[in-house]
């Protein structure tokens, strides 16, 4: 009287996990597991192995719980069985040694072919040098079309929406200024290192990730075949500034690559600063507040305040209407407090010498800070190391 319920419950049990398992691998498969869609072949690569891989498990978690409830039904007591006690059965040891060997070897073949693939930089069309900044992207393009190509990337999203001031727009954290533009169709090899602190430039549509690392040089490499724009982030805690360090790639046809090198050059060319020249104090005020927007208001903030103790404020600073060349030395190798790096980066790699001259010349000269000074780029060029 007593099996019949439990019976049952096993059946259901049992039925409940298969179930479970073929419910969870269809939908799974169907959402392609919550991936971005494949924008390379190598990511869709990554994406077919994660999916065998899961199969699999689900499959052995399956079959193996299938099998252990199952056993518990039909050898319950209450069927009449007794307890037998097993000594050093060897086919079992075998067994239990030679299947999950097997099993290792279904998941290391197909892994061990996609990790070499994700090694090898060879022979690419395009390369690329990625430096990272808290918080921004620097791209070098450094061998093929493109060549001499140089800008930083950093956060657009406005400050009103990060601030909940303004709704949030559809690419919320995830739109920069400057995208990185490749061609479709190439190798790109993308060589990545760090200025600051470890950054990690990842792009999951094209099966690429790396770590930036100050004092080291990493690569990868991808090839898009599909154009687009990708958006990923920077996937290493790299500061309080984290969350607001996004990654986009826009993947062209030739001709339109080939046609973005060719305006970018003139406009690098057009756009050639002189530090020999001689600003007037509005030209390089109007110069700094770009050079501020983009490279100091996350921390220093547009009101000049800054975010105490961390970040002091600019505005009534005593080192911005102090002298000069003070504060032109603590924007070119940051600032030392007791033979110490605080928390003030060095800029002489990011900035040239005119927009140091523009944005020092800025904040001496915004807010409540009314020097009157204009710093010239012949003056930073005297204090550069």
């Amino acid at each position: 009287m007593a099996s019949k319920p439990a019976r049952s419950g096993v059946v259901t049990g049992v039925a409940m996990i298969l179930i479970f398992g073929l419910t969870f691998s269809g939908l799974a498969s169907a959402l392609e597991w919550n991936l971005q869609p494949a924008g390379s072949k190598l990511a869709a690569d990554i994406h077919s192995l994660h999916e065998y891989v899961m199969l699999l498990c689900t499959v052995i978690f399956v079959g193996v719980f299938g099998f252990m409830f199952y056993a518990c039904w039909k050898h319950r007591k209450a069927a009449g069985h007794k307890a037998e006690q097993i000594h050093k059965n060897t086919m079992v040891e075998i067994a239990w040694t030679v299947i999950p060997a097997l099993i290792l070897i279904l998941i290391a073949w197909p892994s061990t072919r996609v990790v070499v693939a994700q090694k090898d930089t060879s022979n690419p069309d395009l390369t690329i040098k990625v430096t990272g900044h808290q918080w921004k992207w620097g791209y070098d393009y450094v061998k093929g079309e493109g060549e001499g190509i140089s800008f930083v990337s950093t956060l657009a999203t406005p400050r009103d929406q990060i601030e909940g001031n303004a709704p949030k727009g559809p690419n919320y954290l995830r739109e920069v200024d400057n995208e990185l533009i490749v061609p479709v169709g190439k190798k790109i090899r993308v060589l990545t290192t760090a200025a600051d602190v470890v950054h990690s430039w990842w792009m999951p549509a094209f099966g690429a990730k790396q770590d930036a690392i100050p004092g080291f040089i990493r690569d990868l490499w991808f090839k898009p075949e599909v154009t687009g724009t990708f958006r990923s982030q920077c996937v290493e805690l790299c500061g309080k500034e984290h969350g607001f360090m996004p990654i986009v790639v826009t993947v062209v046809s030739q001709q339109d690559y080939t046609k973005w090198v060719g305006e970018k050059m003139k406009a690098i060319a057009a756009a050639a600063d002189d530090p020999g020249k001689t600003f007037t104090i509005d030209e390089l005020r109007s110069r700094g507040e770009k050079v501020y927007a983009s490279a100091c208001v996350a921390c220093h903030q547009a009101t000049g305040k800054g975010l105490p103790p961390a970040f002091p404020p600019l505005d009534g600073s005593k080192v911005v209407l102090g002298p000069k060349d003070k504060q032109i030395d603590s924007v070119l190798n940051g600032i030392l407090k007791d033979g110490k790096p605080t928390q003030m980066l060095p800029f002489a790699k990011q900035l040239n010498d005119v927009e140091i001259a523009a944005v020092v010349t800025f904040t001496r000269n915004n807010w409540g800070n009314k020097t009157g000074e204009a710093v010239q780029p012949a003056e930073v060029k005297a204090l550069r190391k």
